[in-house]
């Protein structure tokens, strides 16, 4: 059906002359109200006020504006009923081939802290939803756009088609707009109430959108596609610089590894990651002494892996980069030069994460899908509290361990469980990860840190969750590992106490497990 008339009212404005004068070269009379017009026309675009339109004017501050017979009767009648064509005509009623709304921003006021009620209510946009569910209804002869990023396409296929838009183009635009509308009453009533807790109601709406191409899943054999949660920021919107198109396994190492590096904010840090499990982190004074002993943690596991920064990735961290064979890397900023060294590496994903990179906050929530549902929680958004970490053993640990006690925990917490690491000076020289027996994990830990020439004589061990039995007591004790934090509650913690002040070992119990499945 070819365009004639079209009813404009955005709250956002973006893209908005450049549809308006599309419609306008191709003579679509252009009805407008409140801010919408007066952008308008400053541009010079010809707008009809719709008060003027209905000869009706704005009322109670701008809440009624388009509720009116001659707005909502030329987007809803049926062109090809003869009986609505009739009414049409005996009441003055014109066709609106186009409407373009877009809604006031309830979700994004809302997200604010102590917004009241009154305020909120304000911003519930009351005539906006109307237009987009009557257009939606009368898709057949009524285009809807709800989103200024369907503009372009929409301009495109409009000219193209000299004024025209298809009937499998409208049914899209339909869909897109009840999707739409449907959102937006789901975001208010959550926000008055519903049944249970705010964070987790009764009944949850979660809207995604596709966001990323992907070639195929974690296997060439499996189909796959990448969608954000309308809303929310993600890896999709962090700025790709260089390298490949992200595939489905880069996504789940590069949210690991933002995880874990987002543990040491404010500090230089570096880890690298391997099949989500990180293999190699580090502190240093400088971030390339960060990335250099994140890096000698374990080389053979580093390669291929993800590697994720704590601040701007500076020249000579990228010098000590290199070409060395990393799939993705990813910083808060890149300085110009050493993006250009690392860009070197042409199959490289270089992502900047600088909108991304902020602390975990104890009321962020993380979800994980299963066959017919969601498991959905708070974030874990610590480590322990080192004022209240109980130390169990006779020995007690000297400030360089309670300091590596922490760092240790900070990479257990992120690591596949069941998970043993070791660290010493922070920085990480074996990982157990992902073991059905803690003993198991215990001895991979320790066999990497053989394996890659570490001495463990003096280091500290974290485990993620409590000792079931002292045999992992008693492996460490054997390698010189000097000190070792676990959450406790074991029925055999007494057993573990015991053989640590066998073995001269300093024990702590902080209360806080950090299973990771």
């Amino acid at each position: 059906m070819k365009i004639k008339r079209a009813l404009i009212s955005v709250y956002d404005k973006t893209g908005l002359l450049d549809l308006a004068k599309a419609l306008h070269h191709h003579g679509v009379q252009i009805l407008s109200s409140g801010g919408t017009a007066k952008a308008l026309k400053r541009a010079d675009i010809p707008v009809i006020e719709i008060s003027k339109y209905t000869n009706t004017p704005e009322l109670f501050e701008g809440r009624v504006k388009t509720l009116h017979p001659k707005i909502h009767g030329g987007i809803l009648f049926r062109r090809d009923n003869k009986k609505d064509i009739e009414e049409a005509k005996k009441n003055s009623i014109l066709p609106i081939d186009l409407v373009v709304v877009n809604l006031y921003p309830f979700e994004k006021v809302t997200k604010q802290e102590n917004i009241t009620k009154e305020v909120a209510v304000e911003n519930i946009d009351i005539g906006g939803v109307s237009l987009i569910r009557a257009a939606a209804k009368n898709y057949k002869y009524t285009s809807v756009l709800v989103d200024p990023e369907d503009y372009p396409r929409f301009i495109q296929d409009f000219e193209s088609n000299d004024g025209e838009i298809s009937d499998e183009k409208r049914y899209n635009l339909m869909v897109k707009a009840f999707e739409r509308s449907s959102h937006y009453d789901w975001a208010i009533s959550r926000f008055f109430g519903g049944e249970g807790d705010e964070k987790f109601p009764y009944r949850m709406k979660l809207i995604f959108e596709r966001a990323y191409p992907l070639r195929y899943g974690e296997n060439p054999h499996q189909q796959a596609a990448a969608y954000r949660l309308v809303g929310e920021r993600s890896l999709f919107d962090a700025r790709l610089y260089s390298g490949k198109v992200m595939s489905y396994n880069n996504f789940l190492d590069a949210d690991s590894a933002l995880h874990l590096i987002r543990e040491f904010y404010g500090k230089h840090a570096c880890v690298i990651l391997k099949h989500n499990n990180p293999c190699g982190v580090a502190l240093g004074k400088t971030l390339q002494e960060a990335y250099s002993r994140a890096y000698a943690s374990d080389p053979l596991s580093a390669f291929g892996g993800v590697l994720a920064f704590s601040s701007r990735l500076d020249v000579d961290t990228a010098q000590s980069i290199g070409n060395k064979y990393l799939e993705v890397v990813l910083a808060p900023g890149y300085e110009p030069e050493a993006l250009n060294i690392l860009k070197q590496k042409p199959s490289r994903r270089i992502l900047d994460i600088s909108d991304l990179f902020v602390p975990v906050y104890p009321g962020d929530v993380t979800f994980r899908h299963i066959s017919g549902g969601m498991l959905y929680q708070h974030e874990d958004p610590v480590i322990y509290d080192l004022r209240t970490a109980q130390v169990v053993t006779a020995k007690k640990p000297t400030d360089t361990q309670w300091r590596d006690m922490y760092f240790a925990m900070a990479v257990a917490k992120h690591t596949k469980s069941n998970a043993v690491t070791l660290a010493k000076n922070e920085q990480i020289i074996g990982v157990g990860a992902g073991q059905m027996s803690r003993i198991d994990s215990t001895k991979i830990a320790l066999s990497k840190a053989k394996q890659n020439n570490f001495d463990t004589s003096g280091a500290v061990a974290a485990s993620d969750a409590y000792l079931p039995f002292p045999d992992t007591i008693e492996a460490l004790a054997a390698q010189g590992v000097a000190a070792l934090v676990q959450p406790g509650g074991s029925i055999n913690d007494e057993k573990s106490i015991i053989a640590a002040n066998e073995h001269g070992m300093a024990m702590v119990f902080t209360g806080f497990r950090h299973f990771k499945h």
